[in-house]
């Protein structure tokens, strides 16, 4: 089902309509499987292979397959020069497009938009959120047009890149789900549109398509970039590691290249366990130089613990400089925590603040609500926040630079996710870069550092 409107209206109506009729590079049509078709035949029918057929339709490799009355399947085109001919015509149909700075901009949404279960209400309220991305876009005129998708879990996307309207976007935001991230990125490489990749996938795609960007960032890369300025910011300092005993965290994989970094560049560091005797915790604290305690563990009850220590240490030795640094999980505790997080002057990396307190943030939460009848949910970060940043960030760039615009001047507006993006390899697309510490001041002020 599409929805699509232009942002010059109401955005609480819509309309709604149903097409199945545009064609898409890829496959040259859709057959409808009548009783007692073969795979053989229909191969026969549109002068393929069985080999092209089953490419096309992974589904049909599957042991036991049958073909079921009703069913729909792709036709490949059968030569690849077929198929150069007909991505031609689509460029030369493109033209009606060739400058999106001078005209409206075709906004795409392909994401699981429902109410079944809690992947659709997350993403139902990042789609909210770029509504009201389109609604600034108004205020500072620019016009949209959107073409949202309800693209759910068990959606084959190519019949969704059917729909009318598909190749006409300028920009599509989506998928949420890793089997679909190709089909869309092969469609959108043929239309000359851009693919905003917004949240978790296990996909290359960004490796070997220049028209995607990835916002999300997989903890190998984050792990890198936050050692590089762990390292920068504390390089003077006494780097202490507790050990939680938590065999089920992955933030030991964080604390190892940590280690790793600091014996490259022979910067001493003590190493502890979180149960150790209060001679040997104590021990491994300076009291000539700044401490900066790193856990191998995001836990709530293994950070309380290791507070509790640290304040009978800093008790007994109110001189003693003790900076903890954390994981962007403490964030969830942080209204339990806030005044321990200030005492100790904690470091929190993320790629995202909700500032709960921010006069902005503030008014574009009254503003969903009176659009939406409801509260944003309770989660961190902000789905429609997230929404709004990701909208009015590739909506303002398409506005200013047209096609070219890459991402790669960082966005100092947003309220809760900054993007900056960077150029992958030679042939590859772009790849979010910015992420921050948020530093829990001892005047129980909190500020953000932006890289």
């Amino acid at each position: 089902m599409i929805h699509f409107f232009r942002c010059s209206l109401m955005l609480a109506f819509f309309m709604v309509f149903y097409s199945a009729d545009a064609q898409v590079t890829k496959w040259k049509d859709m057959h409808k499987v009548v009783k007692g078709e073969t795979i053989y035949g229909i191969s026969r029918k549109y002068g393929i292979t069985e080999e092209q057929l089953r490419t096309a339709n992974p589904e049909m490799n599957t042991p036991g397959y049958k073909l079921k009355k009703g069913n729909f399947i792709f036709i490949p085109y059968a030569t690849e020069a077929e198929a150069v001919a007909a991505a031609d015509k689509v460029v030369t149909r493109g033209n009606e497009k060739a400058d999106v700075r001078k005209r409206a901009i075709r906004m795409g949404v392909m994401l699981p938009l429902h109410n079944v279960d809690g992947d659709g209400r997350r993403m139902v309220e990042y789609y909210r959120g770029l509504l009201l991305a389109c609604d600034q876009m108004k205020r500072e005129g620019i016009s949209v047009d959107v073409y949202a998708w309800n693209v759910d879990i068990n959606a084959d996307i190519r019949m969704t890149l059917l729909n009318k309207g598909a190749e006409k976007c300028d920009i599509i935001f989506g998928p949420l789900y890793t089997k679909q991230v190709k089909p869309l990125v092969d469609f959108a490489s043929k239309y000359g549109i851009k693919v905003v990749i917004p949240f978790s996938i296990e996909s290359d795609a960004v490796k070997n398509y220049p028209n995607v960007f990835q916002i999300y960032q997989n903890p190998s890369f984050l792990n890198q970039e936050i050692t590089t300025q762990f390292v920068k910011r504390f390089e003077s300092s006494h780097p202490i590691f507790i050990d939680c005993n938590d065999p089920a965290s992955t933030k030991g994989n964080f604390t190892t290249l940590l280690r790793k970094e600091l014996d490259t560049r022979k910067i001493a560091y003590n190493i502890t366990n979180i149960n150790s005797e209060w001679k040997n915790f104590a021990r491994s604290f300076l009291s000539n130089k700044h401490n900066v305690v790193v856990l191998n563990s995001e836990k709530s009850p293994c950070l309380n613990r290791v507070i509790m220590r640290i304040d009978s240490l800093r008790a007994a030795n109110p001189q003693l400089q003790i900076t903890l640094f954390g994981y962007t999980e403490w964030l969830m505790y942080a209204k339990y925590n806030i005044d321990k997080y200030c005492m100790f002057d904690t470091y929190i990396p993320a790629h995202f603040y909700y500032n709960s307190v921010s006069q902005a943030t503030n008014a574009l939460e009254r503003t969903y609500k009176q659009w939406f009848r409801t509260d944003m949910q309770d989660y961190l970060p902000r789905f429609a926040i997230t929404g709004y940043d990701h909208g009015t960030f590739f909506l303002r760039g398409l506005h200013r630079e047209g096609s070219k615009f890459a991402g790669v001047t960082a966005d100092k507006t947003a309220l809760q996710t900054r993007l900056h993006f960077r150029r992958v390899g030679k042939i590859g697309g772009y790849q979010n870069t910015s992420f921050l510490f948020i530093h829990y001041n001892k005047n129980h002020s909190v500020s953000t550092i932006n890289f």
